[in-house]
């Protein structure tokens, strides 16, 4: 995609002959919030980097720099954007690996602030019927109510489920609470008789099978 010539600010790049792919962090930033170069540059540098932007809000943005309708703008463009990545594919969406449901979470889950819990239902074929978030905050303690992670899946007629939580921190070595979770939630499933395929732990550019550790 390429922006016509015209679409140029003083200090801004010329975008009109190149690709926006090809353009640095600073630059597109510039482009996408119409102002200068060193504005963007500059809020790239206080909100620590793309991920810092792409997750800050507007209230946020504004110290850093954006006028109160620019932030606002930017940060629509960037939830519509997360909304995007976390809604499941047109086409038939099935789970062969946990890399078939980590790839598609790991860009929108890895930038959050908060843990969220997302819950993919799956039918007797592995094809994924819903993605829903069932809670947004701390996974800590008694806070993850075994009744909302399966409602859906009981609704639908689900025959299994695979849920995927978020650590802001970055690392997505499970913690002991994400085990007993998994444990809970593995043994609710068999009474329910809906299979807890996988319990996944995503971070801002990795992720972690609770399977694959030999927690299922």
């Amino acid at each position: 995609m390429t922006l016509p010539a015209s679409v140029r600010l003083r200090g801004t790049p010329a975008v009109g002959i190149t690709p926006l792919a090809a353009l640095g962090d600073a630059e597109l930033l510039s482009v996408a919030v119409w102002r200068p170069l060193s504005v963007a540059a500059g809020l790239l540098e206080r909100l620590d980097g793309v991920p810092g932007v792409v997750t800050a809000s507007p209230s946020e943005l504004v110290p850093a720099g954006l006028a109160v309708r620019r932030a606002s703008a930017l940060a629509g463009a960037c939830e519509l954007t997360r909304r995007a990545l976390a809604a499941p594919p047109v086409e038939r969406w099935i789970i062969r690996r946990p890399a078939d449901l980590a790839d598609r979470l790991v860009p929108g889950m890895g930038l959050l602030e908060r843990e969220e819990l997302r819950v993919a239902v799956l039918n007797t074929k592995n094809v994924v019927t819903t993605l829903i978030t069932v809670y947004v905050g701390s996974l800590a303690g008694s806070s993850v109510r075994v009744g909302e992670v399966f409602r859906e899946a009981v609704r639908r007629n689900g025959a299994a489920v695979v849920v995927a939580h978020n650590h802001p921190s970055g690392d997505p070595t499970p913690s002991a609470e994400d085990l007993r979770i998994t444990g809970e939630l593995a043994s609710a499933g068999r009474l329910l008789d809906i299979a807890l395929l996988d319990h996944l732990v995503i971070a801002r550019d990795r992720w972690v099978s609770l399977r694959s550790l030999g927690a299922l």
